[in-house]
């Protein structure tokens, strides 16, 4: 038996990916253990996986499931263009600056064009520019643009947003793609419908994340243009996103959709980033560096007090623009989180009475 130290195993809020599997999830890969089915994604499951997709989002959309996030954004983003075209994003999107250049990689050359942004949030005004400040033939050819949601700095497109951004898209012939490895938090916080924030306000293709919403692994690739999924199976099976089990991908997102966990795991993650926002909002030295929109609380500090904090045992990562991060997630614990803003209390207090001595 493998023995794991309890102060190993206590939560943690560096990072939604800490969590383990939610009930839901687990019970539908322990149903998908019984007894023997085709390989390949040529299974029951898989199938089953894939209506449920077709009912929560209104349409009968190309479903696809693979194993992480970055080969999800990069496969469909590839199968958006050919090696000559550019991608407009944020200079703070996920596919910017932590995907280690695979959108790249897998579109043979594709070239990211990253607009500068304040909030992680691509503006209709931004992209009209990117797209149009060159179209010599000198000059990767603007083919799509792609939207993280929630974005990097925990910050929500609202639906008009994405309207208008989509309006810009389709003017100047730019397909949509939504990096949403946190889309459940987004539909939780604005209070829509998936349909809402996809496909109805203009999204081409979605990357739904399952991984950070209680699910052990597994990403679902949505095509709403299915002509824009053709051999996209090829792609998968090229990159080594083919699962020969496909029905351990899939089966647990019968459970998340079926049940709705998908939604109440979102609905939690966000109540609790909100809740710890409002523990901490009143700490001397300590300021919240973006509005909390979903699971995410960005935090601004001295290093005094986050290294007094890490000290402490606390984990957390220093992100973009220098704030701490801190990510709640489907099973965050009240309690857990009263003890981490007692202990930034204490840091923040010990170190203005360092500053005053």
């Amino acid at each position: 038996m493998i023995e794991i130290a309890e102060k190993d195993l206590l939560q943690q809020y560096a990072s939604d990916n800490y969590s383990g599997i939610c009930p839901e999830a687990l019970y539908a890969m322990e149903s998908a253990n019984r007894g023997h089915v085709t390989s390949y994604g040529d299974d029951p499951w898989t199938a089953r996986a894939s209506d449920a997709f077709r009912h929560l989002f209104e349409t009968d959309c190309e479903v696809f499931f693979v194993f992480n996030g970055t080969a999800a954004n990069s496969l469909a983003l590839a199968s958006l263009c050919q090696s000559y075209h550019s991608v407009i994003c944020s200079d703070r999107s996920h596919v910017e600056t932590d995907e280690c250049g695979a959108p790249e990689f897998f579109s043979n050359g594709s070239k990211l064009m990253a607009a500068p942004s304040q909030n992680g949030k691509l503006t209709p005004e931004a992209i009209r520019e990117m797209a149009t400040k060159r179209r010599d033939i000198h000059y990767p050819k603007a083919r799509a643009v792609t939207l993280t949601q929630s974005t990097e700095t925990g910050r929500v497109y609202t639906l008009k947003e994405l309207g208008e951004i989509a309006a810009v898209c389709r003017a100047q012939g730019l397909k949509l793609h939504m990096d949403g490895a946190r889309f459940a938090n987004a539909c939780a916080s604005l209070g829509c419908s998936p349909a809402e924030m996809s496909w109805k306000s203009g999204v081409d293709v979605l990357c739904f994340g399952g991984t950070k919403n209680g699910m052990a692994i597994g990403e679902a690739v949505l095509f709403f243009d299915r002509a824009l999924a053709a051999d996209f199976e090829y792609r998968c099976k090229q990159a080594g996103q083919l699962a020969s089990k496909m029905r351990f991908l899939s089966a647990p997102w019968v459970g998340m959709l079926e049940s709705g966990a998908w939604l109440r795991n979102a609905e939690h993650a966000n109540r609790c980033a909100r809740q710890f926002a409002l523990l901490i909002d009143a700490i001397p030295g300590v300021e919240i560096a973006h509005p909390v929109e979903a699971n995410a609380v960005f935090v601004e500090a001295s290093e005094e007090i986050f290294g007094a904090l890490r000290a402490r045992g606390w984990k957390f990562y220093n992100f973009i623009g220098g704030a701490a991060r801190f990510m709640f997630a489907w099973d965050s614990d009240r309690k857990r989180m009263e003890a981490l803003s007692r202990d930034l209390f204490e840091c923040a207090t010990a170190a203005a009475d360092s500053i005053s001595r």
